[in-house]
């Protein structure tokens, strides 16, 4: 008798080769489907991807093979349910990650993020930024190396989150304003020879923190489901912009779209590194707040984490609680005129400003509605930013979009 006890039938083995070659186009969409909680299931995948059961096993076969992916082909009913349970799509918990680095005004931190936006590990935050960009990201680099060390995991790739219009293609940081860093720094040179220096290996992307923060929120958190989202988020000091258009950041001709903590709020107020007056950037930021309630900004903990303790423990503070309706106003007026210009259908925002939203939800939407063309009729839902450290997470979707958009061709060269 044969040692096979299930021998395949003549002509199976070409069968699922073929069924494979196929689908082998579908493996960048079906992993970015599971990546971002579209397809928990194999029958969600097959629907969303237009294609056979076998063709959809098969890609998710390959998924799994790879270590992206656990296919779990025996997942419990639910109650009431009838008919067989489709097979559930899990990323794989061990799974390869990608280096993500962010750099602040006040410090910078390293992580390793896995598919989904799941952090695995970060490194404290260090609270020093040196002038020199080389000094700064071979810290981080090297921390992150530690991590990767310590884990063991496999590196996809590394991505940079930093305070400044990025330039595309040249990769300069444009206007670090809050940085002590040159203007026009080559930031993505310096970020690739750092990452190369700690031993990492795989392509390595930078794009501006709140670039990468509404991408992160796009795929994983408060904009999942928008098709037009716009992201204002204070940093640590400043306020950026950025808009998510049908899945993808719209950075403009070079990179520099969305800098709206220029927008002049406040024509009377004060100077603004820019040049100009009563921008944003310096009427609606971490330090405007601390100011405007007459706090001097004290040693301990970032200005964005002095901000937001103040709202947060001392709103019923007469005068805590009007400096925070007057950067309330003046944010609302700035985001009335984006409304204007972009009609996004849907608002999200991060930082202090989602501090100030939970504080007087009602307050900012009123300015908006009133101060829009479209008024309370055409209200666009404003949302605060649901992930942790969303610039960081988003830093990784840079480092993991080429095994989203070709699994098999990034691992292999990884």
């Amino acid at each position: 008798m044969s040692g096979d006890a299930n021998p395949r039938p003549a002509g199976e083995g070409t069968t699922s080769r073929a069924r494979l070659d196929r689908g082998r186009g579908a493996l960048g969409p079906a992993l970015e489907l599971v990546h971002t909680g579209r397809a928990p299931t194999r029958s969600v995948l097959t629907a969303e991807l237009g294609v056979t059961r076998a063709t959809a096993g098969a890609v998710a076969a390959e998924l799994e093979a790879l270590g992206l992916i656990r296919v779990d082909a025996r997942p419990g009913a639910a109650a009431g349910s009838q008919g067989r349970p489709s097979h559930r799509l899990e990323l794989a918990e061990e799974g390869p990650v990608a280096l993500a680095a962010q750099v602040h005004a006040d410090g910078f931190r390293a992580a390793l993020v896995g598919l989904g936006g799941r952090i695995v590990a970060t490194t404290p935050s260090c609270e020093a930024v040196d002038a020199d960009p080389a000094k700064v990201l071979g810290a981080a680099m090297d921390a992150g190396a530690d991590l990767l060390r310590r884990t063991g995991r496999r590196c996809v790739g590394a991505g940079l989150a930093v305070p400044s219009a990025v330039t595309e293609p040249e990769g300069l940081a444009l206007n670090p304003l809050h940085l002590a860093w040159p203007v026009g720094a080559p930031v993505r040179e310096v970020f690739a020879e750092r990452v190369r220096a700690a031993g990492i290996s795989g392509p390595a992307f930078v794009g501006n923190d709140v670039n990468l923060a509404a991408l992160a929120e796009h795929r994983h958190g408060a904009g999942r489901g928008a098709r037009d989202l716009l992201c204002v988020a204070t940093g640590h000091r400043g306020v950026g912009g950025a808009l998510v258009l049908d899945g993808r950041l719209h950075t403009g001709s070079s990179g520099l779209a969305l800098e709206v903590g220029h927008l002049i709020v406040n024509p009377e107020g004060g100077p603004c590194h820019c040049g100009g007056r009563g921008c944003l950037d310096v009427e609606a930021d971490p330090l405007a707040l601390l100011t405007t309630a007459g706090r001097e900004p004290g040693p301990e903990g970032s200005l964005l984490h002095q901000a937001n303790e103040l709202i947060r423990e001392e709103y019923g503070d007469p005068v805590v609680r009007t400096a925070a309706e007057a950067l309330i106003d003046r944010l609302g007026l700035g985001l009335a005129g984006l409304v204007n210009i972009l009609n996004p259908d849907r608002i999200i925002l991060g930082g202090l400003h989602r501090t100030l939203l939970d504080a007087d939800p009602d307050r900012l939407r009123a300015v908006v509605a009133d101060r829009s063309l479209w008024g309370r009729s055409g209200g666009v839902p404003i949302l605060a930013c649901t992930l942790d450290h969303n610039s960081l997470v988003g830093a990784a979707e840079l480092a993991w979009q080429p095994v989203l958009d070709d699994p098999l061709g990034a691992l292999s060269a990884a």
